[in-house]
């Protein structure tokens, strides 16, 4: 029996049973009474197989926390730069330069080593109109492509999934973490978040029988229940992703029937790849570094995944940011450059792109803490095999009469990033995912 003729049994097979019978007890009487009707329904849909192990697939990288971009990519040059930073900024004998007026904070050698290869590309000055610098709205806002005065609530790679993956498995979108991002937030509930593979499972009081699951009211509760982020898992910090809604709230049988269906599919595959694929990379002993040496071995072992997300908290450096700011992107540079170093070795590099973000950037002067505050404009990385190496964008001017209220003034609009992401890589028309007409960045 073949691979896609057995996932379509299994499912046909948890319809049946799972949904008409044994978990009927744990749940309340008024869902039970729905099983047949959804079975029904489901029975119907169409559904992914599991194939496509030549597609593209983006990684999307948050930054949370507001990374510095004037630290991170340094105009180490420029005059106003080091008035404005007497003690934080960054000589240009230290910096890892690019051209003769810009390089990268000296913790990134693996960023150089991509660039050098033409495999890194540096968007400058990346924002949008009217900033907000409040963590949540602004991540809201980068989440959902939304105008700033606007708030939504689909996430842009939610609606790319309601637009181009309509019956696909829930494994085409995986988030790294206990948090559903809000950018996977769409009309049909797609996705997945995981934290440990081994634990993505139906778990029980009792420990099951082989090729048996237990089938508690606990199985639910932990199978896909956003946990509150503490920050204790990030790196740093205290900002971490922020959780989406992820069906709309009409739709809580739609919502328990993607769950109780395809989890435990997915589960299967997600384990059983996860256990048979090793990393050949050295990753940082970091979670930024175990998300992407997990992300690796999930596309070497072929899961049919189009968007991976992980992100890297800790980037809210007001106080004493030198020392924070360089372990975090020696982490980055170091955890990116293994994961490029994985994908090679498995011939996966060159259908892989991967995309930074962060929220807003930092104020371009320094405080009296040693640090920065909330700021506007900063810097996106693509990473890949085909890639746009090279500066993209203009660096935005630092003269104190070109700031906004002692912000960075943006030159290149986000979503203009993310229309060509869409276009040029996803294989998909821009529009319809971003609500109007932006012209796409070439991002390869």
């Amino acid at each position: 029996m073949s691979d896609s003729t057995t996932l379509k049994t299994r499912r046909e097979f948890l319809r049946t049973t799972l949904l008409g019978g044994a978990l009927t007890w744990t749940v309340p009487t008024f869902l039970a009474n729905t099983f047949t009707a959804l079975h029904a329904a489901a029975a119907d849909r169409a559904t992914q197989i599991v194939t496509g192990k030549d597609a593209p697939i983006l990684v999307v990288l948050q930054l949370a926390g507001g990374n510095d971009g004037l630290n991170t990519v340094i105009p180490f040059a420029n005059d106003h730069y080091h008035k404005a930073r007497p003690s934080l900024g960054l000589k240009g004998d230290r910096v890892l330069k690019l051209n003769d007026t810009i390089g990268l904070h000296p913790a990134l050698v693996g960023f150089k080593a991509l660039y050098d290869a033409g495999q890194l590309g540096i968007v400058q000055g990346v924002g949008y109109p009217n900033p907000n610098r409040s963590h949540f709205r602004s991540t809201d806002i980068w989440m959902t492509a939304s105008d700033a005065d606007r708030f939504e609530n689909r996430g842009w790679i939610g609606r790319y999934f309601d637009a181009n993956c309509d019956g696909c498995d829930p494994t085409v979108g995986v988030a790294v973490g206990r948090q559903m991002p809000l950018a996977f937030a769409g009309k049909q509930p797609k996705g997945v978040a995981l934290d440990n593979p081994a634990n993505y499972r139906f778990k029980g009081g009792a420990p099951a029988s082989a090729g048996e699951m237990d089938t508690t009211d606990e199985s639910f509760k932990k199978l896909n229940f956003v946990m509150e982020d503490d920050g204790s898992a990030n790196s740093g910090g205290s900002i971490g992703a922020i959780a989406g809604q992820m069906m709309e709230a009409g739709a809580p049988l739609e919502f328990i029937e993607r769950t109780a269906l395809d989890a435990q599919v997915s589960s299967d595959q997600i384990r059983a790849l996860a256990s048979k694929v090793r990393n050949t990379a050295n990753y940082p002993s970091s979670q930024l570094g175990s998300s992407l040496g997990l992300v690796a071995r999930l596309i070497g072992g072929g899961l049919a995944t189009r968007v991976f997300y992980v992100s890297q908290g800790g980037y809210d450096t007001h106080t004493n940011q030198g020392g924070t700011h360089e372990r975090l992107l020696k982490d980055l540079a170091d955890s990116v450059k293994a994961f490029t170093d994985d994908l090679k070795s498995q011939g996966n590099h060159e259908r892989v792109l991967v995309m930074t973000f962060s929220e807003f950037g930092r104020r371009v002067a320094q405080n009296g803490s040693q640090g920065t505050d909330h700021g506007a404009a900063s810097a996106m990385f693509l990473i890949g095999g085909k890639a746009r190496s090279g500066l993209l964008g203009e660096y935005p001017s630092l003269a104190p009469q070109d700031l906004h209220q002692g912000d960075l003034k943006f030159k290149v609009d986000f979503r203009t990033v993310y229309a060509g992401v869409l276009e040029q890589w996803l294989r998909t028309p821009s529009e319809p995912v971003l609500g109007r007409r932006f012209t796409p960045l070439n991002v390869v």
